[in-house]
């Protein structure tokens, strides 16, 4: 007997009414300059390199890892051994790429740590060392080079199928494993102004950290330009140099009322609520309708000694619906995210409910937040 179940989910969410808007804000939280700006132009730089990890135990690229061959006779021919790539095998080493962020202010000599991930199919690169590999900016040229023993946050062990893995083993690191080659700090002393960005824009937060440094400064220095930057003005009229800007306005503190703001995630279900959200006065009406049709298929056999009778597939089709009661829920004017919550875990709401929810109030303008769906 064969059987087929095909089941279709229909869930019903019904309309949601907002009666009218609600303006309970946060109480405002002092926060230093320096948690919330950076300063243009003074920032981090990734960079990368191409190497080969050896010593590893026989967990390396197989000879199936064209450009491992390939770079492993490079290697040797650049050493004065003559080898030909087809005959050389890479059981002991692994191409690699390696990266690396270089920090403002870097200096020749500055120890940096580097990471190691695995180009080819090796299986592992525990026990490995990376051999000297430059790392280069975007721009082509040689910043950094990173050489030393690798360190990994798991391990594999077990063969022949028995095979226990934990973390991941084919990606590592190198403690202060690169060395800066280049120059790549900026001179500050030429500077005549600096700018400071705001992580979150607003306008009140910018007004706020131009008036502090004002206050600080006994004289007007600062100016907004707009709700993510704001310009200081360093040499006659302002600091004596940008060091001692920095280090007279950073701990400078103001007070921020953060944005409401909600974060969901589909796929995986999950609904994150600043504590700032709230609601206007709404209704909501959940409920589910599920439909299940079910499919038998039955053989039919002719009696004995039958004449013309032949054995056939009969199909016998099952329909079955199941409605739940719908779930009513009422909030009142400026109601909280945990009353809303506690409300939608007394209708049996999963996460993924409670998404399509949300979605659904902020359309109808009851949400007094942002709603962003990852």
């Amino acid at each position: 007997m064969l059987a087929r179940s095909v089941t279709i989910a229909l869930a019903v969410l019904m309309a949601v009414v907002p009666l009218r808007a609600a303006a309970d804000e946060e109480r405002p939280r002092g926060v230093q300059i320096k948690d919330i700006t950076e300063v243009e132009g003074i920032r981090d730089n990734p960079i990368m390199g191409y190497g080969v990890v050896v010593g590893l135990n026989r967990t390396g690229d197989s000879q199936q890892t064209i450009f491992s061959t390939q770079t492993l006779a490079n290697l040797l021919q650049r050493m004065g051994v003559q080898v030909p790539p087809t005959t050389l095998r890479v059981n002991n080493m692994a191409a690699v790429f390696v990266t690396a962020t270089l920090p403002p202010f870097a200096r020749p000599g500055m120890k940096i740590d580097v990471t190691v991930s695995s180009a080819g199919d090796a299986k592992s690169l525990a026990g490995g060392l990376l051999l000297l590999t430059p790392l280069k900016g975007s721009d082509g040229n040689v910043y950094a080079v990173a050489q030393g023993p690798l360190t990994l946050g798991g391990y594999s062990a077990g063969s022949n199928g028995n095979l226990k893995v934990v973390n991941h083993v084919t990606v590592g690191r190198v403690p202060e494993g690169g060395i800066v080659e280049r120059d790549t700090a900026i001179n500050l002393s030429s500077m005549t102004s600096v700018s400071l960005l705001l992580r979150d824009p607003d306008f009140a937060a910018a007004r706020d950290i131009a008036a502090a440094v004002n206050k600080e400064m006994g004289k007007d220095v600062a100016r907004v330009v707009d709700s993510r930057r704001v310009d200081v003005a360093v040499g006659p009229n302002g600091a004596t140099g940008v060091p001692d800007l920095m280090a007279r306005i950073g701990d400078l503190s103001i007070n921020v009322s953060p944005r409401a703001k909600v974060v969901v995630n589909e796929r995986t279900g999950t609904v994150v609520m600043g504590g700032s959200v709230t609601l206007a006065s709404c209704s909501i009406l959940h409920g589910n309708l599920a439909i299940e049709i079910t499919t038998k298929f039955q053989v039919s056999q002719p009696n004995a000694l039958s004449n013309g009778g032949q054995t056939t597939v009969v199909p016998d089709t099952q329909v079955q619906a199941a409605e739940t009661p719908a779930q009513f829920i009422k909030l009142k004017e400026g109601s909280t995210v945990e009353e809303l919550v506690r409300g939608l875990q007394t209708t049996g709401a999963t996460a993924r409910d409670i998404v399509s929810i949300l979605q659904a109030i902020k359309a109808a303008g009851a949400l007094e937040a942002d709603l962003e769906v990852l």
